[in-house]
């Protein structure tokens, strides 16, 4: 929970604004997006009026996983840019008034980083254990039978060496040790590039891999639930290949260096997996570790309904020494969430519904690009996907390239405005119709109720900084309240197709101050929403 007794935080209660940079402006028309197009753009994303944006890696890398595979994690690929180019980004947004938050990826490398390609040449060289090797089992087999999450062993033989390297992921991703303190020591140095640099925080990736059990004890099986089950990793309890004791010990260190330089640095973890409640609560517990973490709790449920996300808000009670949490409805590895959770003929208003109950939500609240014009997710052809989850695994695996296709700006361009040749993803079909200039001309538009809910939030204590105490979360009604600063709020949400009618008690002392259907009082449209006021 934040200390009451310091200073307002910039990042307590934020919206901020997730940016793919392959896929959200093209500045050289090579079909890839990059940093140029994204400080020609960021014009729009203040005025959404954001607190911040979040950039998906740009790092050098050989882009088996797009970035997420780094070479180099104090440069830029050259497909984005150089880093004139991103120090540009940073002056042009926080002119603009916008933090800038990046993506640091601690738990692995790309095969091609240099720290890899020293530390495969023997056991003796100094990088020789600055990433997870292992003998083979007497019959040649693995070490042990730690699974990996796109599919197949977590482990490669590696001749060079005689042993096995680990990987949680793909098998271009080699595990980093996280136990050595040289490693950690590189991490802390990297950080401070980018902080040295202008950036306002960091988005820890996929961090409760960063250690794994050093033991390499074999993973438990997986009780049978029920659910689908397309990769050997969904039938393992994973106890060992991830979530060490001592990763917060590690976050603490990171955590101080934050704190050593002026201002508010933010740090938020992205932590997935079936532990992931205990471990959001571990990394951001007190006031030495992250600030925030961010879950997964809406971005892969199949449907938006009030349990779950009374469920969702009742895993952060505010209870003391309790971390600060963030929420996302999408991002860049799950599908759009108006596809996902909506049939196509009530889009449009559940879109509207949903921007406002994320924007009332406690915490912090992450925008993904083209959240705010309601983008849908793009059925990619199997010959045009990139995703090599998606490839490895198809047809089961749902591809994030749906998720990823480039931003449209303007109906009647080619690529709706996003590059002058063909993008790295095609453009949806349904999205030129959806594209910033059309909603911009349109004051009834998503994009113009985007800006107004934003502003909404930042206007109102309860909403960016108060608690939250559920009131009801039935088959179809959500009602929450929100509280600071001597403001009172009652939140109130249809989430089913039918018209729904609910009233709090002494509804005379209720004013609705916001709403987002046309029912007048306290009746609710389908996919309705309002929020009131508590008058004295």
């Amino acid at each position: 929970m934040p200390d009451p007794t310091t200073p307002h935080r910039w990042w307590l209660g934020a919206v901020i604004y997730q940016i793919y940079p392959r896929s959200f402006a093209d500045s050289n028309g090579d079909g890839i997006g990059d940093l140029p197009g994204i400080t020609a753009r960021l014009d729009h994303v203040a005025s959404l009026g954001v607190d911040a944006i979040w950039l998906s890696p740009f790092f050098t890398s050989p882009m088996k996983d797009f970035g997420y595979d780094v070479s180099d994690y104090r440069d830029v690929d050259p497909i984005f840019g150089a880093l004139a180019d991103f120090d540009a980004l940073i002056g042009r947004a926080h002119a603009l008034g916008l933090k800038v938050v990046i993506d640091q990826v601690y738990s692995h490398t790309s095969d091609a980083h240099p720290w890899f390609e020293r530390s495969r040449v023997d056991r003796s060289n100094p990088c020789a254990d600055w990433y997870v090797w292992a003998d083979a089992k007497p019959e040649g087999s693995p070490p042990n039978n730690w699974q990996s999450v796109f599919g197949g062993p977590a482990w490669t033989w590696d001749a060079r060496r005689g042993q096995y390297y680990m990987h949680n992921f793909l098998r271009e991703q080699p595990q980093l040790n996280g136990h050595s303190p040289a490693v950690q020591d590189e991490l802390i140095a990297t950080a401070r590039f980018w902080l040295d640099r202008g950036v306002d925080g960091f988005r820890l990736d996929a961090i409760n891999f960063a250690m794994h059990d050093p033991a390499l004890t074999d993973n438990p099986p997986a009780p049978d639930d029920g659910a689908p089950r397309t990769r050997p990793f969904d039938y393992q309890l994973h106890e060992y290949n991830q979530s060490h004791a001592d990763i917060p010990v590690f976050l603490e260190r990171i955590r101080r260096l934050l704190d050593g330089y002026p201002g508010d640095r933010f740090t938020v973890a992205e932590v997935g997996g079936a532990e992931s409640d205990r471990e959001m609560k571990l990394f951001t517990r007190g006031h030495e570790r992250l600030n925030s973490a961010y879950g997964f709790d809406f971005l892969y449920a199949p449907a938006l309904a009030p349990a779950l996300v009374a469920e969702a808000l009742g895993r952060w009670p505010a209870t003391p020494g309790e971390g600060w949490p963030s929420w996302a409805f999408e991002n860049h590895d799950a599908p759009r969430a108006v596809s996902r959770w909506i049939d196509p003929a009530h889009r449009a208003a559940f879109a509207r519904m949903k921007m406002l109950l994320l924007l009332c939500l406690r915490g912090n609240v992450f925008l993904y690009y083209g959240e705010e014009l309601g983008l849908t997710q793009v059925d990619v052809p199997f010959a045009d996907l990139q995703d090599p989850e998606a490839i490895a695994n198809w047809p089961r695996t749902l591809s994030r390239d749906g998720a990823r296709t480039p931003m449209p700006w303007r109906s009647d361009a080619p690529f709706a405005g996003f590059s002058a040749t063909k993008p790295w993803l095609p453009v949806g079909a349904d999205h030129p119709a959806l594209a910033v200039d059309v909603q911009e001309a349109d004051a009834g538009s998503l994009l113009w109720l985007t800006r107004r809910l934003v502003a909404f939030r930042h206007a109102c204590p309860a909403l960016s900084v108060g608690t939250l105490s559920v009131v009801e979360a039935g088959v179809q009604l959500l009602a929450f309240e929100r509280q600071a600063e001597g403001q009172h709020l009652l939140c109130v949400f249809n989430l089913g197709a039918e018209p729904a009618d609910w009233a709090p008690n002494e509804t005379d002392r209720w004013r609705i101050v916001e709403r987002i259907d046309d029912p007048g009082g306290w009746r609710l449209a389908p996919y309705g929403g309002l929020v009131a006021e508590r008058v004295t």
